[in-house]
């Protein structure tokens, strides 16, 4: 009998161990998939905006990207449902219409999420994809700032630090950038450096401020998560068509719906509505410290990238900014001490849109992955519900 007990207690330390492992490489899978992710969004959107010849609507690409994420969670909650088609529609039905009330909370995350989503892709086309890189981080600091004043959350003194240096990093780059302006952008008729800045701020407002309300309004709901990116979806292709039709209505009802898309743009929008659900998918498997330095480490792919790709061009001051900002991402994600007060702010990449990019920006998701570009929510980790 002894020997029995040892022999079982050898085999549960064996599969342990062998558990074990298997998080591990399940944890880089993630920090592979995230920073990937995050980099490849931003330099293939810049790079189809900068293309010559005709140019794809934004408008449409938004929307386009709506309708593959909702088809994707309809599909997702089919199989949930052992594909039976009559349960799965008595399940939306009852979740969607009935329960009307709750589907109208999404309605204002929703119109913020179509917004952002626009103005990401006039912030890339206008500014030199390391940079936007860079700057958008700073919807860490306006997630965190929501949910103090919105939620009464408390930042560690650490994460006050980390908002500190980040501010005073992406001011460093734009200070760079104003007194050199890439050649690329300035030289450029079409590119307009401030439209840009402006939009990526506007953009990170929108961000911290619907990650925070989006946790406000569905703390405590038992809905799942694929529900939720369906009723977000639902509103985002309705304002998005609003949005396609008040911008560029003429020109779509002259050249199409689909005018400009080449593999290229199809490729960017597949990122954008399968990428956020990706990382939701992922994100289970990746602590705060891996986030912080799958954000990091995209931050230094885009601009690697750039160089290459864009004739992006790296000088001390703009090292010294991204390096304050890549600090400040990984400090804000650190753990807090033992008997630290709660705080880390709501997001989402996920992506973003974040989609699952709804980069989910759902309760209690990091910062910086709040709606990965995409607007997806992603999983939380036990309760959760977020670019």
């Amino acid at each position: 009998m002894a020997a029995g007990k040892h022999s079982q207690a050898a085999e549960e330390k064996a599969a342990s161990r062998g558990q074990s492992e298997v998080n591990k490489k399940l944890k880089y899978i993630s920090l592979a998939v995230l920073v990937v992710q995050n980099a490849s969004l931003i330099l293939s959107i810049r790079y189809v905006r900068t293309l010559p010849g005709d140019r794809f609507f934004a408008t449409s690409a938004v929307v386009m990207a709506e309708v593959l994420k909702v088809l994707t969670c309809l599909l997702i909650i089919l199989l949930q449902k052992r594909c039976n088609v009559k349960q799965t529609l008595l399940f939306l039905l009852d979740s969607i219409v009935f329960q009307y009330k709750d589907t109208l909370k999404l309605a204002v995350p929703s119109l913020i999420y179509t917004l952002q989503n626009n103005l990401q892709y006039i912030a890339i086309s206008n500014l030199p994809a390391a940079t936007f890189q860079v700057t958008y981080q700073l919807k860490i600091l306006t997630t965190a700032l929501f949910s103090v004043l919105m939620l009464r959350k408390s930042l560690s003194r650490v994460q006050w630090v980390s908002l500190l240096l980040l501010f005073a990093g992406v001011a460093i780059v734009q200070v760079q950038q104003e007194g050199k302006k890439e050649a690329s952008v300035s030289d450029s008729s079409n590119q307009n450096y401030t439209v840009g800045l402006v939009a990526v701020v506007i953009s990170c407002l929108s961000s911290g401020f619907a990650g925070v309300y989006f946790e406000k309004i569905l703390k405590g709901s038992s809905a799942s998560v694929w529900v939720r990116n369906v009723q977000l979806g639902i509103f985002g292709m309705a304002l998005g068509m609003l949005g396609l039709w008040w911008n560029d209505g003429a020109a779509i009802a002259e050249r199409g719906f689909l005018f400009g898309y080449t593999d290229m743009v199809w490729c960017v929008i597949f990122n954008q509505a399968f990428g956020g659900l990706l990382v939701a998918v992922v994100v289970k498997y990746a602590d705060n410290i891996l986030k912080g330095f799958a954000t990091s480490f995209s931050i230094i792919v885009s601009t690697v990238m750039s160089i290459y790709l864009f004739g992006f061009h790296v000088d001390l001051l703009f090292t010294a900014g991204a390096g304050l900002v890549i600090g400040a991402v990984y400090m804000y994600s650190l753990p807090k001490a033992a008997g630290g007060s709660s705080s880390s702010s709501s997001s989402s990449s996920s992506s973003s849109s974040s989609v699952l990019p709804r980069t989910t920006e759902g309760a209690e998701m990091e910062a910086f992955l709040p709606k990965a570009p995409g607007g997806v929510l992603s999983p939380p980790p036990a309760v959760h519900v977020t670019d």
